[in-house]
């Protein structure tokens, strides 16, 4: 495979996505975790080697639920550019996603805040399923915390759908579930830091430069993506 191809992959494209808008979600992601953190028992937290196998089994199944979305995206997707042909739908969606990754990077720099409405899009969903999630809390597994994980991945997020807009792109199942698993591996620095490195990643997050610098890239990656 070439290196345009490569870069133009929606696979190479959603890490990319998923590393730059997870300074902007740090904070959302941050408390989420303390949520599962807090929840429990204090001799796991005490011991930090037990306590970072809870965080990577939240964030398993945050991804875990990502993949899921993206191959259920995938067969809308096959569905939708039928009756287009799957030469015309693939590229009318190329452009669509370029589109929202557009706006989702003039958003994170400040300069388009009402795209935050596309949230709103996931919020029946999630009020249907979120009481589940806190019936596992206070999580006292590793298999409640990858459950609690795979609830919490469908909290409605400007920036997850913007990936998702990328993997329906994709014109193939299951590159549009990998493309979402590397979005949410793009996500893990700054989500499984936030406990480590917490005031340092919030402060950078805060900086208005470093937002406009994410926004513009993401603009850039979505040139890229067409």
């Amino acid at each position: 495979m070439e290196i345009n191809q490569i870069i133009s992959s929606p696979i190479f494209i959603a890490f990319f996505i998923g590393l730059f808008s997870s300074l902007h979600c740090v904070s959302m992601c941050g408390s989420i975790i303390g949520t599962l953190s807090y929840s429990l028992k204090p001799e796991i937290r005490k011991d930090k080697s037990i306590m970072i196998r809870f965080i990577f089994s939240y964030n398993f199944g945050r991804i875990f639920s990502y993949m899921l979305a993206g191959f259920i995206i995938g067969l809308i997707e096959s569905v939708l550019t039928f009756p287009l042909g799957a030469e015309h739908g693939h590229r009318v969606l190329q452009i669509i996603s370029a589109l929202i990754i557009t706006g989702a990077g003039f958003y994170i720099a400040g300069w388009f805040p009402s795209f935050a409405y596309i949230e709103k899009t996931g919020s029946y969903f999630w009020k249907t399923i979120e009481p589940y999630g806190r019936k596992l809390i206070p999580v006292a597994s590793l298999k409640q915390a990858f459950l609690f994980g795979m609830v919490w991945g469908w909290i409605p997020c400007g920036l997850v759908y913007t990936a998702l807009a990328l993997a329906a792109t994709s014109g193939d199942i299951t590159i549009s579930s990998l493309t979402m698993l590397t979005f949410g591996l793009g996500t893990l620095p700054a989500v499984m830091g936030t406990g480590m490195v917490s005031s340092f990643i919030t402060r950078l997050s805060g900086l208005k430069t470093t937002k406009q610098i994410i926004g513009m890239l993401l603009v850039l990656v979505a040139i890229f993506s067409v």
